[in-house]
């Protein structure tokens, strides 16, 4: 095969040679730079994440959900959903056990940051404490407003996880929903009479210190429970101590196995049925020890059903 004479390919070789050079340098610099953009956008990603939490407290947890900073790890997962609901943990969390007995084993493997309880569970801080730092977050204190802790506990958790924007726009938000939710309703709703059944015979009423009176307030509606409730805002009570009160029923699920099949119409409970101001009003599951969220919730559900076409 004719290659050409000796002389013109002595004279090309270098040149291929510097050519190929060339393109070599260029490829490295290019790696460079390409990992030199990954690193800054892993940094940047770990800069802006959240810490790594994990929560025995629900509250805690739909809060943090909330504010788009979910923590890894949560106690009784699938009671969360049953009785919480809304915001919905991630699919990826991880289910710690028991909140009164969590799985100290799997909490340590998880390796986070921080551990938030509310001081429901501060017996439970020197066994915490071995594995990651502690932080107690109170709601719901006596003689305190509610609405006030609520906003407050917001904020801490906003600044715990950097995000003071989202606490804030959090607490806006809702604000401004509950207040678009009043703006729905008429002046004729009567006193309402809030209660979650234990038993067939016993019921949770909820009042003041608690999160459905401090949303009833927000809408400026009244509460007919004026007895004394305790530091979660409500009170035990057989449902003779509902007798005579003029109000409208508003139950709030889930009912205990086996209870709403056995409510007897005939008995006490069909005469408060009968003597409620309006066809009681049965909401679907909240948490009455939440925050932000739970009140969002239970002001959405609770004006939706007032509403005459979706009242029963």
């Amino acid at each position: 095969m004719f290659l050409g004479s000796p002389r013109r390919s002595a004279h090309r070789w270098p040149c291929l040679r510097w050519l190929v050079a060339l393109l070599t340098g260029l490829v490295a610099a290019s790696a460079v730079a390409a990992s030199a953009v990954a690193a800054s956008a892993v940094a940047a990603s770990t800069a802006t994440s959240p810490p790594r939490l994990a929560t025995l407290d629900w509250t805690l947890a739909e809060t943090l959900v909330a504010l788009d900073a979910p923590p890894a790890a949560v106690a009784q997962v699938e009671a969360y959903h049953a009785w919480v609901g809304e915001p919905a943990l991630p699919g990826a969390t991880i289910d710690l056990g028991l909140r009164s007995q969590p799985n100290l084993e799997l909490l340590a493997s998880l390796a986070p940051e921080r551990i938030l309880i509310s001081p429901m569970f501060a017996n439970l801080t020197p066994r915490l404490e071995r594995i990651a730092p502690v932080a107690s977050l109170p709601l719901y204190t006596p003689d305190r407003d509610t609405w006030r802790e609520m906003r407050e506990l917001t904020r801490s958790l906003g600044r715990l996880v950097e995000r003071p924007e989202a606490a804030t726009r959090l607490i806006e938000e809702t604000e401004a929903r509950l207040d678009a939710l009043r703006g729905r309703l008429n002046d004729a709703v009567p006193p309402l009479l809030v209660v979650q059944f234990m038993d067939r015979r016993h019921v949770r009423v909820f009042g003041d210190n608690g999160l459905f009176q401090a949303v009833l307030d927000r809408l400026g509606l009244e509460n007919a429970w004026r007895g004394p409730t305790n530091a979660w805002g409500f009170s035990l009570v057989g449902i003779e101590a509902l007798a005579g009160l003029d109000a409208r029923l508003v139950v709030v699920e889930p009912y205990p196995a086996g209870v709403r099949e056995r409510l007897d119409d005939a008995g006490l409970w069909g005469h408060l049925v009968e003597a409620s101001r309006g066809a009681p009003l049965v909401l679907p599951p909240i948490w009455s020890f939440g925050a932000l969220p739970s009140a969002e919730r239970f002001a959405e559900q609770l004006v939706s059903a007032l509403e005459p076409d979706d009242a029963a």
